[in-house]
Order: C-alpha cells, then structure tokens, then sequence
C-alpha cells in the first residue's frame, strides 16, 4: 500500500547539551594557532589560557621572568566572552530558524486540509454527503473504509468505478490532491457523528405498495429454490434459479451489503443490511425494492423475525441496536451500554433466535449477551434489586424490545446456536471458547479451541450417533469438531490453511471449507468426508485467486461456490461426484444464499 508522503518541518536539530556532562579529556595546552574552535568544543575543552608560541618554543633557562598574573587574566576573560558571544550567536540562529521553519510546516499541513476539504466538497459532497456521512455513495469515514486499504481508495477516486456512478478524478486534481483527499477521508470526525431517532425517521424511502403488488411470483422458477447472489464487484444483487441455474434477474443495491441477507413471512421478503446503515426491503415475488431506511452509519448485520413484523439492526457507529417494524418504521433505539450505564459498546451482530422468539445480540466492548424479545406477551425483566420475584416487590420493565442481560467474563464477538436455541456457543476476540445457557443466563462451560474460531459459520451433523458442530478458524489451519453433548473435542482436521467458511447440507456426504485467509492458499476449497472426518478431495483455481463461500441447492443436489474475483464466477459442482458442471460469469460474488436453506435453518448453513 503506497503511504503518502509526510510533510518535513524544515527544523534543524539543536546541539545535545546536557547540564552536568563531564568536559571530555584533553590535552592541558594547546597553541592558539592550533585551536580551531567550533562552539561547543570551545567551552568543554577550555581548560587553560593558550601560552604564545614563543613560551612553547624556548627552553626553560632562557624563558623570561613571567609575568604578574594580572596581565595574562585579561586576556582569557577576554577570549571566554568571545566565545559565549560565539555560542549565543549559534543559539540563537538555530532557534530563530526552527521558529521560522515550523510555521512554514504547519502553514503546509493546513494548506493540503483546506485543499483536501475544498476537493472534497467540490467534487465528492454531493453523492457522499457534505459531512461525509453517505448519499447516494455511502459514508466516507475511517470506520466504514476499514476494509478498504489507502491504495485501493487512491485507485478509486483517481479511476474510478467501472459500471457504477463513481466517476474518476485523475483528469481533474494533481497526485498531491488526491493524496491529500484520500488521507482526509480516512482521518476521523471530529467530534464523532452521531444518528439519532430523527435521522433515521426522515431517511425513510417508501419505492413501491406492497399492497398494490400481486401475492405470487412473477417468474416461473420455484421461489423456494431461488440464490440470491452478493456482487460486491459492482454493487448489484443477481437473483438466480436453483433448478435451471440461470440468472432471471439482477438489481443494484446499496454499497458494501454486509452480514447475509434475511428473509421472511416464507421467503417472500428479503432484507439487507450496508455497511454504512442502509437497510433495504425487497419483494423476492416481485423483484421490487419495497422501502429503505438508513438506521446507523456503520452497520455490522440485521436479523429478522420469521414473520418480517421485527426487524433488528446492529451499529458500531453509533453504539445502537436499532429495531423496526416490517415496513422499516422505527420502534425504538437501544444505547448500548453496561448495566451500570458506564462504558458503551459496539454491536458485533444480532442474530433471530426463532424458537425463543427474541433477538440475541453480541457486544464487541462489554462482557455481556443480551436478548431482546419481539414477542408483545413476554414476561416483564426485573431492574435493579428484587425483594419478592412472586410478589412483584421490586422495579420491573417490560419484557417486549428491551434487553435480559448475561454478564460473562469476556465479550464475546462471534455465536453458533444449537438447533433450539437453548445454548450458544462463543468466542473472545482472544479466542477463548465459552457456552452459555440463555435460560440460565451464564456461562456453563469453556470450550478447548485454539487461535480464532469462527463460530458464526458453524454447522452441525449427526456422526455416529452424537451430534457434532464443526468452526473454520481464523488463524489455524483446521477445521475444529465438537461434540455438543460432552464440549469436547473429537477431531482437528488438519486443512491447506486458516478459513472462513464451511458448508454442507443433510443430503450430502460432504462438507466445503476454504483457506481463504491464507494467502498461498486461497484458491483451495477442501471437501471433508463427513463420516470418516478427513479431507478426500480438493477443488482449485488459478493460484492468486479466491475460492470460498459455498453453497447447496434447495435439495442438496448441487454445490455453488465463489470465484471472488471482479472477474468472477459461480462454479457449480455436483455435490456428489464433485465434479464441475457449470461456471455462471460474475461480478466478484462475495456470498449467495438459497432461500429453503435460510428459512429452515437446515443444519449445513449458518443462521
């Protein structure tokens, strides 16, 4: 990543002069035609005045009576004020040219921002907003462009963006501008935004009725077999059918959709979430945007009831868990914070526990779990100290859209549910493994994992009669298989390199894992017989590439998988010979998602 040059201050260093140092050792006399002072040298090395040559030069008997002291003290406190003379002089020129030379940097530095703010504001404001808080581009903040190094932004702003709105200002501003622009955009906002309940009320964009569309699919493919493909490459969603796999539609979506998307009331509707806080509602029957609302600035992921009626989002910027209504009307803001009110936190994810009706949300900076229940019946949540649970002799809150906490030891970033959603299953961002009881509201075991599980793309199978959950990891090259009745460890299946994620489906054999953290080996998808928990296969592209999320048709029969690359591709391979029968062209297709798998919860994809 090219860094941009600093600006130099000019300013010369000053001598090291340190009060108390001991005068170097030197030789008692020496000849004033010798003495070659600079500054510094002058006063430590002074020990004596200089004796006349001719002193030096004659022999002790023929030496003339010396003379009184008090014409040769004269002549050294004379030569010692020259010399102060000489290092005040010095002095005071270096101080008078690092004076000079600082205002000058800062007079550069202040230059290059008001460059960089009137760059910005006349050629980025109108798309990326006057604060940089988004537009019809998204935010322009470190926060959301943290995934985005400083040499691929320059790229962008100077090139552009092939097939999208974002035009290239090469022709228009100097390398020196656009560097300067670049660094201003990943420099924070002073004082930190914010986004209130008012903000996300007027952000609100109803595009179409949903009573004023008909109540089937406008296509013949089965809509419970539809893919619904991420094209990060350019910004758009392709809607693909799982039977024919052939592309029937393709829209464009907000910037950088992030953390999956979810659908509801059986698949008819489908939600996403940006990165910079858009949250779209899409008819998947119509192939219609329904509404968008903007809900954060920094968005981590939304979940949604199974029915579409509650929808939540989680932030990092602002500290907030923001829930809606299915039409994306806001219900209320949850500031996200300790118990004690004393330290907030951003929101990792939420997730839709189904069974329990609720919201379940990891939280990046404070060691608890909360869950919120979307159910208007649920009971009430006891605030502060309790006299009498049964007699109500204490302060309650109501148990709908507000928070039961679980305090833990650690904050937890990433969660893999069991089926009923009794348990979860954690991990610190250290990567120490825990299990809480959501009932129970703690922690009941710690699990032995190593480096950084990703829990979040957990999944689960029946192995010789126990129930096993098995994590890519972050950081190790396996892949970790649990045993959820005993939390322990039955197998560490070495693999090519750390990875992300990991796919199977109930009538497969077979589970896919990538290596896509790794860079040598990222262009490897590793196929894991189930049964005898070993590697038996491996698929591959042209090395440098990506190869990774995996997913299965609604019956299990095909396995669709990514080429991550601008000039990408979904590869379609028979899941159980596992040969290759198809490559769809594609936009850099960062994820895709089978509706059936999705709203079933079935047990080889994540929730």
């Amino acid at each position: 990543m090219k860094q941009t040059k600093q600006l130099e201050t000019g300013a010369e260093r000053t001598p090291d002069v340190r009060a108390g140092d001991k005068p170097p050792a030197g030789p008692a006399r020496r000849s004033s035609r010798q003495a070659a002072y600079e500054p510094d040298e002058a006063l430590s090395n002074y020990a004596a005045p200089a004796l006349e040559p001719w002193e030096e030069e004659a022999p002790p008997s023929a030496r003339p009576p010396a003379a009184p002291s008090s014409t040769l003290m004269p002549k050294a406190a004379k030569r010692m004020v020259i010399l102060a003379i000489v290092w005040l002089v010095f002095l005071l020129f270096v101080s008078l040219k690092s004076a000079h030379a600082a205002p000058e940097a800062g007079g550069a530095a202040s230059a290059a921002l008001s460059s960089a703010k009137a760059s910005y504001q006349l050629h980025c404001a109108a798309c990326h907003g006057t604060d940089r808080l988004g537009g019809i581009g998204p935010a322009l903040l470190p926060e959301n462009l943290s995934r985005l190094r400083k040499g691929e932004a320059l790229k962008v702003v100077r090139d552009g963006r092939p097939a999208t709105q974002m035009a290239g200002f090469g022709q228009a501003l100097a390398a020196d501008q656009l560097a300067a622009l670049v660094d201003w955009i990943y420099t924070p906002v002073v004082p930190a935004p914010v986004w209130r309940e008012a903000d996300i009320r007027a952000s609100r964009i109803q595009h179409a009725e949903p009573a004023k569309l008909p109540a089937r699919p406008v296509f013949e493919a089965d809509p419970l077999n539809l893919f619904l493909v991420v094209e990060a490459g350019d910004h758009h969603v392709s809607v693909l059918d799982g039977d024919r796999l052939e592309v029937i539609h393709r829209f464009p979506s907000r910037h950088a959709l992030h953390g999956g998307p979810k659908f509801a009331d059986g698949g008819r509707y489908v939600f996403f979430a940006s990165r910079d806080g858009w949250v779209t509602k899409y008819d998947l029957w119509n192939l219609k945007v329904v509404a968008e609302v903007r809900a954060g600035i920094n968005t981590r992921n939304l979940a949604a009831s199974p029915d579409g009626r509650h929808i939540a989002i989680a932030n990092y910027l602002p500290h907030t868990l923001v829930l809606l209504d299915g039409d994306l009307n806001l219900l209320k803001v949850l500031e996200v914070s300790d118990r004690g009110g004393k330290h907030s936190s951003r929101v990792s994810a939420v997730y839709d526990a189904t069974p329990r009706h609720s919201f379940i949300a990891a939280l990046k900076d404070v060691p608890e779990v909360w869950e919120i229940s979307y159910d208007p019946a649920a009971d009430e949540i006891p605030a502060g100290l309790i006299h009498d649970h049964a007699q109500r002799e204490g302060a309650f809150i109501p148990g709908y859209l507000n928070p039961r906490r679980t305090q833990l030891s650690d904050p937890l970033d990433d969660f893999f549910f069991t089926q009923d959603y009794s348990e979860l299953m954690g991990a610190s961002r250290e990567g120490k493994g825990q299990v809480v009881n959501l009932d129970a509201r703690k922690k009941i075991a710690d699990l032995p994992l190593a480096g950084m599980p990703h829990l979040g793309s957990g999944i689960t199978w029946d192995w010789r009669g126990r129930r096993v959950m098995a994590s890519t990891n972050l950081q190790a090259a396996e892949v970790t298989v649990i045993d959820l009745q005993s939390r322990e460890v039955v197998r560490r299946i070495p693999t090519r390199g750390p990875g992300f994620f990991l796919r199977s489906h109930e009538n497969s054999r077979y589970a896919f894992v990538d290596s896509m953290m790794s860079p040598e080996y990222k262009h490897v998808l590793q196929v894991i017989d189930k049964e005898t928990l070993k590697v038996v296969h491996e698929l591959t592209e042209q090395p440098g590439r990506t190869l990774a999320h995996v997913e299965f048709t609604r019956d299990g029969s095909y396995a669709l998988a990514s080429l991550w690359e601008d000039d990408g591709a979904l590869l379609v391979f028979d899941a159980q010979t596992l040969a290759e029968v198809k490559r769809i062209p594609m936009r850099k297709p960062v994820g895709k998602y089978n509706v059936w798998n999705k709203i079933t919860r079935e047990e080889g994809t994540s929730h």
